[in-house]
């Protein structure tokens, strides 16, 4: 049988997520593929900017086996970024060295309706997904991704990153339907690209809504729960055995809503979160994801072994996927990488 009527074969991460639990949980690290590996450095010295490297299908395909091979994780993560989005939507995007994203024109005075739409953009991404899955090993799990609807609508309004996101909630506030027809137009853009990751080889998907906790609870259902649950929905019926991985970083206590109405198949929870009440809170046997403090594994030693043992006391009977809470520092020692996952795979 294939992976897409349930055939899983020996892939780890793969089972879990879709509600078996390992007595050794899977691991992989978001970032996983980055700056804190010398052969990311090299090639990035090489390929120039960043959007170039996400471009080129060979160089990208590259990026998303290093971790891999280095360290053996049990999920690939492609390489890309959650912005390539609304740069297929029309607004131009780039990078600005030291200080991130920039995103014109700012929808906060710009139409939607003014961008004129470049889908071909996001042709090279599903060509990068063939290319890393022909060359996976057989036990590891391809992970496509995209931004949620309000993280990616942050950037577009405002143009770029924010503390608070303030621009933003400002106008989802002051005009609920020039707002929601930014949301409704991300989701349907959203859909599509996750849709194609899958037909391109993707076994997993994850949604990132890494701006999610600076939004008022009803303001949270409004603009997170539901627009998660309609991509949700959407995929499902299209790729009814492909799980979505959800990641409301800062949600808190709204996580829990966030699991029982948004149809996930895997909840990421970020390092904040206690995962004793994650246990206690989250609907029984749904697979978890997370949930180190990067910055215990940058400490390394003791306390980071000792954190993780945390967490998987907490998940002791439960699927669990060993994951950070966000993504790994440029800073991060290999050393302790390598002595996080010694312990996760042989504690």
């Amino acid at each position: 049988m294939t992976l897409e009527t349930g055939q899983v074969g020996d892939k780890p991460l793969l089972a879990t997520l879709r509600g078996e639990r390992r007595a050794v949980p899977p691991v992989w690290l978001m970032r996983q593929a980055g700056r804190y590996l010398p052969e990311y450095r090299a090639l990035r010295a090489e390929k120039g900017g960043f959007l170039d490297l996400v471009t080129d299908s060979d160089a990208a395909c590259e990026v998303t086996l290093q971790p891999v091979r280095r360290f053996g994780m049990d999920g690939a993560i492609l390489f890309s970024d959650i912005l390539i989005v609304p740069w297929a939507m029309g607004q131009k995007l780039w990078f600005e060295e030291g200080e991130g994203p920039r995103l014109a024109p700012k929808l906060v005075d710009s139409a939607l309706d003014a961008l004129q739409k470049a889908p071909e953009r996001l042709l090279p991404v599903y060509e990068t997904v063939r290319r890393v899955v022909d060359a996976l090993p057989p036990r590891t799990t391809m992970l496509g991704f995209a931004g949620s609807p309000w993280t990616v609508a942050t950037y577009m309004v405002a143009g770029q990153g924010s503390r608070d996101q303030s621009e933003v909630r400002r106008l989802a506030y002051r005009d609920r339907q020039a707002f929601a027809a930014i949301i409704e137009a991300i989701e349907a853009v959203t859909v599509e690209y996750l849709s194609k990751q899958i037909e391109a080889g993707a076994e997993a998907v994850q949604l990132f809504d890494s701006w999610s906790g600076s939004l008022a609870p009803a303001e949270f259902e409004r603009w997170v729960i539901a627009p998660t649950a309609r991509i949700v929905a959407a995929l499902a019926a299209r790729h009814p055995r492909t799980p979505v991985i959800g990641f409301p970083k800062g949600a808190g206590a709204k996580l829990a809503a966030y699991a029982r109405e948004t149809g996930i198949a895997a909840v990421g929870i970020d390092e904040t979160i206690d995962p004793v009440w994650v246990n206690a809170a989250l609907p029984a046997h749904l697979p978890v994801q997370g949930n180190l403090d990067p910055l215990a594994l940058i400490a390394g030693g003791e306390a980071m072994t000792s954190a993780a043992g945390r967490i998987f006391t907490a998940f002791t009977d439960r699927p669990h996927v060993f994951n950070l809470g966000h993504g790994i520092p440029p800073d991060t020692p290999i050393a302790h990488v390598e002595q996080l996952l010694d312990f996760v795979r042989n504690r």
